[in-house]
């Protein structure tokens, strides 16, 4: 079992940064591929971004691509997203997800097995 927690969400004005970070326990950080994921208020679950065990392959949505960045600190056993020129339309529940394969980009929420509860980011134009 992984257990991840997400923080760092909130209210921001359009232009501004936000990073969001998820702590994962209970499993060996280092061999999880991490996605984040959003959704919007009566909208599906979408795709934001994914990283490989290391981090060196990274993977993001056109919509997010050049102005989020994800990373990740596998001694903290730590993801973030690092969200810059947020727009109102990135206001959603921010949730990051966890699976134990091999790196292939994944980006649909079935290809993940662990979830976070979310955290609220609310862009203000």
């Amino acid at each position: 079992q992984v257990q991840l927690v997400e923080s760092g969400g909130g209210l921001v004005q359009a232009g501004g940064s936000l990073r969001l970070s998820c702590a994962a326990s209970g499993r060996t950080f280092s061999n999880l591929v991490m996605g984040w994921f959003r959704r919007a208020l009566e909208k599906e679950r979408e795709f934001v971004a994914a990283i490989s065990w290391s981090g060196g392959n990274t993977y993001y949505a056109d919509s997010v691509k050049g102005r989020f960045t994800i990373s990740r600190d596998n001694a903290k056993n730590t993801v973030y997203l690092q969200m810059n020129s947020l727009k109102p339309e990135d206001t959603a529940v921010y949730y990051c997800a966890a699976e134990g394969g091999y790196w292939y980009r994944q980006h649909i929420p079935s290809q993940y097995n662990y979830w976070g509860q979310g955290t609220q980011v609310t862009v203000s134009s």
